[in-house]
């Protein structure tokens, strides 16, 4: 069944796929990883093969079993553009979120490339946010280019786990930015100067600005648990989400 989310910016998350492979500086300590092993060591059958790349036909019509309109995070424990994963369970996924069109469905990936070319040749649901993941400059700015070229009603940015200042970006085209620090045991450090750049940015352009978490280290570099540092930026919380 789909899961009610801890993830703040969305409420429930649906893993028509499960498992991934590392291939950025962002996946070093990649949550999903760590939540897969425990859940293989509990005996959860989704998760028999740990982390490996997985595709769930059962879980398919589980967004159309929710009748009330809700947001759907896909893939919180996946990548759906994985290489492993086959471009017709794909389409079956896509054809569930134009079928569930009450519900508002997100989607964020590190394989842009693959997403911009599936999604060049169909037409993306109105009701389909697509996202790209953006941890550093080096491998993550790029994928903006490739996001910036998909029709679709919503594009947004998720700066998370964000590892360096991000500098200038282009934000053209972008119509939602989250920004969170990392979590867990060996979660790495951001500092506010480079969340304040990024939210400095989003105003100029009047795009909506959602901070997540600070995660393991607080705004003073003060090392600590995810729920005692929590969201607050600038004394305010942050949850600005498209119109």
């Amino acid at each position: 069944m789909s899961q009610i989310s801890k993830i703040e910016w969305t409420q429930l998350t649906w893993n028509p796929t499960t498992g991934c492979t590392k291939i950025s500086d962002g996946c070093k300590f990649c949550y999903a990883e760590r939540l897969s092993k425990r859940l293989k060591a509990m005996g959860v059958d989704a998760y028999s093969d740990g982390f490996e790349v997985s595709i769930h036909p059962e879980r398919l019509d589980q967004p159309l079993k929710r009748k009330k309109p809700s947001i759907y995070f896909i893939n919180s424990m996946s990548d759906l553009f994985h290489k492993n994963i086959p471009d017709d369970y794909i389409v079956q996924v896509f054809e569930v979120v134009k079928k569930a069109n009450y519900h508002i469905f997100q989607l964020l990936t590190k394989r842009p490339k693959r997403m911009f070319e599936f999604c060049n040749q169909i037409t993306v649901p109105d009701n389909l946010w697509v996202g790209v993941t953006v941890e550093n400059k080096f491998e993550g700015i790029p994928r903006i280019n490739y996001l910036r070229k998909i029709k679709a009603s919503i594009r947004f940015i998720s700066f998370e786990p964000l590892l360096e200042d991000i500098g200038l970006l282009n934000l053209d085209g972008i119509k939602w930015v989250i920004v969170g620090g990392e979590s867990g045991p060996n979660g790495r450090r951001m500092n506010q100067e480079w969340v304040i750049n990024i939210k400095n940015q989003c105003d100029h352009n009047h795009i909506p600005f959602f901070f997540k978490q600070w995660g393991t280290w607080d705004k003073h570099g003060i090392k600590g648990s995810k729920k005692k540092n929590g969201r607050s930026l600038l004394g305010k919380i942050w949850d600005e989400y498209p119109n």
